[in-house]
């Protein structure tokens, strides 16, 4: 560190604050320092550094699965913010298993994470709050069911991003709907796509609303075209993620028929592969990066001295992206 303040220019403690990223360092200076780490080769020693001022400058990340685009996204984002600062990101999956989930809350806590964020549905807001009591930071990101009021709480409306889908539908003229989605995990979202067909005096029945076994492609692919043999013969499909919806694409097409000539598709969540489909995904477009940096922000202002983030909930507005899988009812 001696090397690199003698090489930049600077005193020691600005190369700490820059290497740290808790004080505010002018952009020139800060260029100075970090050209001189480069040249240098400097890498600081975590453990020293982590014994010297008791922080270990990581952040703890839970998510369900970075198999889903959705949430590969997110990790991205939160690294990315945290890199920024200097932060260390330490990641766990739960991949749909609440015990799995209990044991990453518990290990990631006890390796003295400064801050824990959680992008997750489990029931474990008794966990959470017992964390939060501790004293270690804790902030939740894309909560759908009932998000805790005791936690801050940085999520996306997934209520409306149903209802917008829906709502999209119902303006091409669509009456006969089949509703595919991942439940109960997606009933909020199935629950938006019922407002917006009663907001025209139309029902969605429970039979229209297909359960799919979970989110891939094959899942939607399977409950759709076994739908279709059985009789249904909807104009438009509402998936509850994109995921689904390239699947239901495809058992369209294995059925026989077009998209969206014959029946019209919409996907929530707007994946890079939604572009790229044949035809391109219609789409609603869940802001997750924005997500993931306003739920990192709220963290670290609470690590760099900005006081605690205060609970309550932030919703941010999807919206729909139209493409050619989505036309009017013939």
């Amino acid at each position: 560190m001696r090397d690199v303040a003698v090489r930049a220019g600077v005193t020691k403690q600005t190369v700490s604050n820059v290497v740290r990223g808790r004080v505010v360092v002018s952009e020139g200076t800060r260029a100075r320092v970090e050209a001189a780490i480069a040249e240098l080769g400097y890498t600081p020693n975590l453990i020293a550094r982590s014994l010297a001022t008791g922080t270990t400058m990581t952040v703890g990340l839970i998510v369900p699965t970075v198999g889903n685009p959705f949430y590969s996204e997110v990790v991205e984002e939160v690294e990315a913010q945290l890199e920024r600062r200097g932060y260390h990101l330490l990641m766990a999956t739960t991949r749909g298993d609440e015990k799995r989930a209990r044991r990453h809350l518990s290990s990631l806590s006890s390796r003295s994470v400064d801050a824990l964020l959680v992008a997750d549905d489990f029931d474990l807001s008794e966990d959470l709050r017992l964390l939060g009591e501790c004293g270690l930071p804790v902030v939740l990101c894309a909560w759908e069911i009932d998000p805790p009021d005791t936690l801050p709480v940085v999520t996306i409306d997934y209520e409306r991003a149903g209802y917008l889908a829906g709502r999209h539908l119902r303006d091409l003229g669509h009456q006969r709907l089949l509703t595919v989605a991942d439940l109960p995990a997606h009933r909020v979202r199935v629950q938006g796509v019922r407002r917006a067909f009663a907001e025209d005096g139309l029902g969605v029945p429970d039979t229209s609303v297909l359960a799919a076994p979970g989110t891939t492609p094959e899942d939607g692919y399977e409950v759709t075209l076994a739908a279709l043999r059985a009789g249904a013969r909807p104009t438009a499909v509402v998936a509850s993620t994109d995921a689904l919806a390239l699947g239901v694409m495809a058992s369209v097409r294995r059925y026989g028929l077009r998209v969206p000539e014959d029946i019209s598709v919409v996907g929530i969540d707007d994946i890079p592969q939604a572009a790229h489909a044949h035809p391109p995904l219609t789409t609603v477009a869940l802001p997750k990066r924005r997500m993931a940096q306003e739920a990192t922000a709220l963290l670290l202002r609470t690590l760099t001295g900005g006081g605690p983030a205060p609970p309550g909930v932030t919703l941010l507005d999807p919206g729909v992206q139209v493409r050619a899988s989505s036309a009017p009812v013939r």
